[in-house]
C-alpha cells in the first residue's frame, strides 16, 4: 500500500472552536454533520456551497455525535444520554440514559456497525477516573457494556465485513482490535497499536475501504493511517495541533473531512495555530466506506 494523501489540510469553516467531534458523512443530505461538544451545537457542513448555506442548531448541553436513523432524524450522544434530535424542528427527546449513576460522565464518540446497530463511548469529563466506556444500544433499547474503562474512550470504528472493532483508550495512547460476535458481543480484546503521549494521543479512529485505520493524534500536530495488521502506513501533517476525528465523504468518498480542537491551547499556543478548532478537508486516492444509519 502506497500514499494515498492527494492534497494538504485546509480549513474550509473558521469555527474556532474549543472540541469539534464525530464528523460523519450524512448520504441522504449529500453533507457532513459534525457536533461542538463545549459550545453546545451541531453543524451541517453541505460542500461546494459555502459554509452559509449549512446549518447549525444549540444543543441542550454537550454534545459528543450525532448520528442518522433509517427512519429519518439522528441519534445524538449528550451528557445525559442518547436522544432523539429532529433536524426539522431541533428538538430532542431522551431515548436511554447508560449511566445515570454517573453524572459526571459523559457521551464521546460514537458510529453504527454494518449491522444498522448503534454503538458509543462514555467518558469522565474531568478527564481524570476510569469510568467511561464502550457501549451497544440494543434493539430492547438497553445499553450493553462491552469494554473494560477507561477515562477517555474513543471510537469504536467497524471493519469493512463488520468481524472486527477497533476503540481506544485515549489516555493510555492504546487502539484495541476485538472480534465481534453475530449478536454484537466483542471478544479477544488485543493491542491494535500502541502510540507514546509525547507523539499525541490517540482520538477518534475510522476505516477506510482497504481495511485501514486512521485515527487523529489530539496534541500530535497529525492524522495517522494504520494497516489491518496495525502497521503504521501514514502520518498527515495538520497546522494544528489537536486533530479529533476524520470522516470520508463526497460523492466517491475521496474527501476527508477533518475535527479539530483548541480548548488545550494557551492565548500564544493560538498565535502559532490560528486555525486550532477549526472543520479541514483533504483529498485522498482510497475511499472510506458508505455511512450505515442506525436501524429501528
Amino acid at each position: 500500500m502506497g500514499d494515498v494523501q492527494l492534497s494538504e489540510p485546509v480549513s474550509i469553516w473558521p469555527l474556532r472552536a474549543a472540541l469539534l467531534e464525530g464528523p460523519v458523512w450524512v448520504a441522504r443530505d449529500s453533507a457532513l454533520w459534525f457536533t461542538d461538544i463545549k459550545g453546545h451545537k451541531i453543524h451541517r457542513h453541505v460542500p461546494g456551497q459555502g459554509v452559509l448555506t449549512g446549518h447549525s442548531w444549540d444543543a441542550p448541553g454537550q454534545i459528543g455525535f450525532v448520528l442518522p436513523f433509517a427512519a429519518g432524524g439522528f441519534a445524538a450522544g449528550l451528557q445525559d444520554g442518547i436522544h432523539r434530535f429532529d433536524e426539522r424542528d431541533g428538538r430532542f427527546h431522551p431515548i436511554v440514559d447508560p449511566e445515570p449513576r454517573l453524572p459526571g460522565n459523559r457521551l464521546n464518540d460514537a458510529t453504527v456497525d454494518p449491522q444498522g446497530r448503534l454503538w458509543f463511548g462514555t467518558m469522565d469529563d474531568s478527564e481524570a477516573e476510569a469510568t467511561g466506556a464502550i457501549y451497544r444500544l440494543g434493539a430492547d433499547g438497553n445499553c450493553w457494556l462491552e469494554s473494560p474503562h477507561y477515562s477517555i474512550t474513543n471510537g469504536p470504528a467497524f471493519s469493512p465485513d463488520g468481524k472486527t472493532c477497533y476503540h481506544t483508550d485515549t489516555l493510555g495512547g492504546i487502539i484495541y482490535a476485538c472480534d465481534v460476535s453475530h449478536m454484537g458481543h466483542l471478544s479477544n480484546r488485543r493491542v491494535f497499536a500502541t502510540i507514546p503521549n509525547e507523539e499525541g494521543y490517540p482520538d477518534g479512529p475510522t476505516v477506510d475501504a482497504e481495511g485501514c485505520v486512521w485515527t487523529g493524534l489530539y496534541k500530535g500536530w497529525a492524522v495517522r493511517r494504520y494497516s489491518p495488521k496495525g502497521e503504521l502506513l501514514e502520518t498527515i501533517r495538520f497546522p494544528v495541533s489537536a486533530i479529533t476525528k476524520i470522516a470520508f465523504g463526497g460523492p466517491d468518498l475521496k474527501t476527508v473531512y477533518a475535527t479539530t480542537a483548541n480548548k488545550h491551547c494557551a492565548p500564544e499556543d493560538m498565535e502559532k495555530e490560528p486555525h486550532a478548532g477549526d472543520l479541514f478537508r483533504f483529498e485522498v486516492d482510497v475511499p472510506g466506506l458508505p455511512g450505515v444509519e442506525i436501524a429501528g
